[in-house]
Order: C-alpha cells, then sequence, then structure tokens
C-alpha cells in the first residue's frame, strides 16, 4: 500500500473540516434534547416515560457525536504533525478507500474488525 500523497490529505482534511462543522451544529442541536425531564410537569405517566426515554436516547446520541468530533480534531492533528493516515494500532497504512468513507478513523480496517470481534 503506498502513503496519502499531499493531494489526498488535502482533500481528506476539507472533509474533516467540513465534518467538524456539522458535528458541531449537530451538538449543539442536541443541546434542547439531553434536559432533565421535568418531574413536577402536569402531563401523564406515560408522557413523561416516553420524554425520559426521549432524553436518554438522545443523551446517546449526544455521546456519539462527542466521540466522532474527538476522532475529527485528533485526525487534523494527525494531519498537522505529518502523522496521519497510519494506524493507531499496528502502525500501518490505512488506505486512502476507508479515510474516503470515515476520514477520522484511527485504525485501518483489519484492527477495527478485530476491536469489534473483542467487543462482542
Amino acid at each position: 500500500m503506498d502513503a496519502l500523497t499531499p493531494t489526498q490529505i488535502q482533500t481528506l482534511q476539507k472533509q474533516l473540516n467540513a465534518l467538524a462543522q456539522e458535528l458541531d451544529a449537530a451538538l449543539a442541536e442536541t443541546l434542547a434534547g439531553i434536559q432533565p425531564v421535568d418531574l413536577d410537569e402536569p402531563i401523564g405517566r406515560l408522557s413523561r416515560m416516553d420524554a425520559m426515554q426521549q432524553q436518554s436516547m438522545a443523551a446517546a446520541n449526544r455521546r456519539n457525536l462527542e466521540i466522532r468530533q474527538q476522532q475529527v480534531k485528533a485526525a487534523l492533528n494527525a494531519i498537522g504533525i505529518g502523522e496521519y493516515g497510519w494506524c493507531r494500532r499496528c502502525e500501518e497504512e490505512i488506505a486512502f478507500s476507508r479515510l474516503e468513507v470515515r476520514p477520522e478513523s484511527p485504525l485501518c480496517i483489519a484492527c477495527q474488525r478485530n476491536l469489534e470481534k473483542t467487543r462482542r
């Protein structure tokens, strides 16, 4: 596998910058959904349970967005120091085709698969 070309890195950096902006906007939108459910609000028990479930789902979604945002920032930092495109586990190059789909990926596809197998 060949190392990423400067043009490929530039393309991926643009994607990462756009993704960072999208994630910032999405995180701002999730703030309202994670506010605690007001237990004194005069609504029915089922409506309150539904509101609590929605709040829980919004909080989980926000955590996933925050993780992805951290990965994007780490990838942009790696570009800045010349370490972008290398797997954090095996230290092999990450394929451009993988980075096109998920430019913030810290792992090559083989290491990602192994990680997912151990999580099951």
